[in-house]
């Protein structure tokens, strides 16, 4: 039997731990500079250690992560709990909820008022 390794590529870990749906996806984030470790951007061959929080930006959503362990392989969704803690505040899931409806709900300047569907497909949405 394998051990666990004490340390990984935190684009690795990332994966493993379901945060990105590929591997090229993570470290394309740590390259952008959307991923944070201590305060520090990550390179993606940076190693993942347990205890250390990591700051993930996806989208409007700033996630922080705990590392607990570092898994051998890509985990199943019932096993992410193991090896990482979510502290993202849910105050930040809100927060981008909020932004994305308001999104939707923007009209183009001089578009005018909107029409009978337009209406429709609002009370729709929100209702």
């Amino acid at each position: 039997m394998v051990p666990f390794p004490e340390a990984e590529r935190i684009d690795k870990w990332l994966w493993a731990v379901r945060i990105f749906k590929t591997r090229s996806q993570a470290t394309d984030a740590c390259r952008a500079g959307s991923v944070t470790v201590a305060g520090r951007p990550a390179k993606p061959s940076r190693e993942a250690r347990p205890g250390e929080v990591v700051v993930v930006r996806q989208g409007l959503i700033r996630r922080t992560l705990k590392v607990l362990a570092v898994p051998p392989a890509r985990l199943g969704a019932k096993l992410v709990a193991h090896y990482c803690e979510d502290q993202t505040p849910p105050a930040e899931f809100a927060q981008a909820r909020a932004q994305r409806v308001q999104q939707f709900l923007a009209r183009a300047k001089g578009s005018g008022r909107p029409t009978k569907r337009d209406r429709r497909l609002l009370d729709r949405f929100l209702g």
